[in-house]
């Protein structure tokens, strides 16, 4: 049996600027999964960089509001939805608030840096 706690996972700012725990990744961990599994908070009123990762994910929302942009679409999502994010497709996140936006990001294939592209800011 293999248990990944939240509390023992070293919170890191991710290259998208949310802050993020890493629960499951198979090359880090002694585990068979084909995924990768990490709890993402992001404070109210900001907003994720706009990127792009080669992987599928999907955001599962934990608490609070946000609005999902995935390309040309933008939808609010909240407590209790799951977004799928096809690979390959631009998106990023608003936090609205009131409060936090937490969610769990599933990333298949795991996530890996080289497989992110993260777009300048300017």
């Amino acid at each position: 049996m293999f248990v990944s706690s939240l509390k023992n996972c070293k919170e890191i700012t991710a290259g998208d600027a949310t802050v993020l725990r890493e629960l499951l990744h198979p090359g880090k961990q002694p585990i068979a999964v084909h995924y990768s599994l990490a709890h993402v908070r992001l404070p109210q009123g900001k907003t994720s960089l706009r990127h792009h990762l080669h992987s599928s994910e999907v955001y599962f929302i934990l608490e609070g509001r946000g609005r999902m942009h995935i390309d040309d679409e933008a939808q609010v999502v909240q407590t209790g939805d799951a977004i799928y994010i096809p690979p390959g497709a631009q998106q990023y996140i608003e936090s609205l608030g009131p409060g936090e936006l937490a969610f769990l990001c599933i990333v298949d294939p795991p996530w890996r840096a080289e497989d992110e592209t993260i777009e300048s800011s300017s």
